[in-house]
């Protein structure tokens, strides 16, 4: 008899030993599972902290912001003309706009708000200007030194 419950003490133990095991291993993957979408919130926002933002989809608007790269700066186009202007924000007094692309591409009466469309490249100074009528497009060049900005056709 002292045998069988000597027995039964050593199974119950094995028995509890296998259950706690798995109780852990449950509860670890628990934790992982729970703290992944907190980290990998925390890792997007930490490679950059500025706010993606997409142009209005509305095709009947004279004028779009696009944002670039740089947290400070934003495109402003005239989608009627293809004029472009550089906008930056600042937040000690140092705001300022300024053309980069003062000429209308196409003349007045063809003008048609929806017209031109900027289109991001990898490059941060870098975008692609398209005519969505007549399909021509341009290089779009902005940086704060004006000797390297400008447009240009592409052929």
């Amino acid at each position: 008899m002292v045998l069988n419950f000597s027995l039964y003490l050593q199974t119950n133990k094995q028995i509890t030993d296998i259950n706690m095991k798995k109780i852990l291993f449950l509860f670890s993957i628990i934790c992982i599972c729970y703290t992944m979408p907190v980290h990998a919130q925390y890792s997007s926002t930490s490679s950059s902290n500025t706010k993606v933002t997409q142009p209005s989809p509305d095709a009947n608007v004279n004028y779009r912001l696009f944002q670039t790269q740089n947290r400070w700066t934003f495109l402003k186009l005239d989608t009627r003309s293809g004029i472009i202007t550089h906008v930056q924000y600042s937040t000690d007094n140092k705001q300022m706009e300024y053309p980069l692309n003062p000429t209308p591409l196409v003349e007045k009466e063809e003008q048609k708000p929806g017209r031109f469309f900027l289109y991001p490249t990898e490059n941060t100074y870098n975008f692609i200007l398209l005519d969505q009528i007549s399909g021509k497009c341009w290089q779009v060049q902005w940086n704060i030194d004006e000797e390297n900005r400008g447009i240009w056709r592409i052929y």
